[in-house]
């Protein structure tokens, strides 16, 4: 018999497996493992991530762990950039391949035409060797061969293309500059898996997503035709059912807290995997906010996005925590946003001369 689940239970289970019910007494590398990457397109993101996770976080936790190449950057899900372990790369780059592939079509397609895609990536191994790259190094390295090609879009087929990750300090807190390109097996030492697994990862999207169902891991993964792998998995998963029916999928041991478990106030990083790894986002945001959360960060109350942020610098070197309810604040929240928030700015701005909170008014 399947038990139906309901929004708010769905919210919980979700916020337990992303560890923003309690922050845990874990490693950063454990926490990166745990969530299977966390979201990198700035280099910001993910130490917000991780910050909202694990108690006394500071950024030199993430920062000696890219730099002693235990954490990597690179092209992933969805063909955005994330942050993963050393270790998991090593297998999830090779299954994700054929989204990559699509991925690299649908942007640079036209740019990459009638080119034999074998013979880029092979021209990009020759130019990258052993050594670093930057984005307009290779780009222009690439113009000389194929000059009536957007070298750019070229350069960037690439990170589909091959494996290819973007040392330290690229991806570090506060670094603005051009993206290093490196191949992965010569920044780890150690080649790719030639057999990755890709019930494997289901199984860990589960882990850190569920309960979801296909469609949640294929939009988290980008990856297309999972049904099929659920259903091989199907007798060692546990089935839910979700308030509109759909069919959830979920591991047996794994937590799912009740529906009424309290969940703290928190200041999501930007993207999130959280808010923006599912097919349906309304576990934990509505469709009118499905937008602004891809602009600014959200803030959470009650488990559920409230809010958006950012932290606003003044010239007498002041630091502002801005926050744009979406509507009214709960009375009984607004000790707590403030705890938080402070907590967060002497986190973001800790050589910040002075700290203030700016909560907006709600737009009509």
């Amino acid at each position: 018999m399947q038990v139906t689940h309901s929004l708010r239970a769905l919210n919980r289970a979700t916020l337990s497996r992303q560890l923003l019910l309690d922050r845990v007494g874990r490693t950063p590398l454990d926490v990166m493992e745990r969530l299977v990457g966390l979201q990198a397109q700035d280099p910001e993101p993910p130490y917000i991530g991780l910050w909202n996770r694990l108690p006394g976080f500071r950024q030199d936790d993430l920062t000696v762990l890219l730099e002693e190449r235990r954490v990597v950057r690179s092209t992933l899900y969805r063909g955005t950039q994330h942050l993963v372990t050393a270790e998991d790369y090593l297998w999830i780059r090779p299954v994700l391949q054929p989204m990559l592939d699509r991925w690299q079509k649908g942007a640079w397609g036209r740019v990459t035409a009638g080119l034999d895609l074998a013979e880029l990536a092979g021209t990009v191994r020759k130019l990258l060797g052993t050594g670093q790259m930057s984005r307009p190094e290779l780009a222009a390295a690439l113009r000389e061969r194929w000059p009536d090609r957007d070298p750019v879009g070229l350069a960037r087929s690439a990170q589909a293309l091959l494996a290819i990750v973007h040392p330290p300090p690229d991806g570090t807190w506060g670094r603005r500059g051009t993206t290093p390109f490196m191949l992965a097996e010569e920044w780890l030492g150690r080649p790719l898996d030639t057999a990755p697994s890709v019930e494997r990862l289901v199984l860990r999207c589960l882990a850190a997503f569920g309960p979801a169902t296909v469609r949640d891991v294929q939009a988290w993964s980008g990856m297309t035709r999972l049904r099929e792998v659920v259903d091989r998995l199907r007798p060692e998963l546990l089935v839910l059912r979700g308030e509109s029916g759909q069919e959830l999928f979920d591991l047996p041991d794994a937590p799912r807290p009740g529906a009424d478990h309290p969940a703290p106030v928190r200041f999501l990083a930007l993207l999130d995997n959280v808010l923006l790894a599912w097919a349906d986002r309304g576990r934990m945001l509505s469709d009118e906010r499905r937008v602004p959360v891809s602009v600014e960060p959200a803030l959470t109350v009650d488990g559920f996005v409230h809010a958006l942020w950012r932290i606003r610098h003044d010239r007498d070197e002041r630091a502002v925590l801005v926050v744009k309810p979406f509507e009214p604040l709960p009375r009984a929240a607004r000790g707590e946003i403030a705890e938080e928030g402070m907590a967060l700015l002497r986190f973001a701005a800790p050589k910040a001369a002075s700290y203030d909170i700016e909560i907006h008014p709600v737009e009509p």
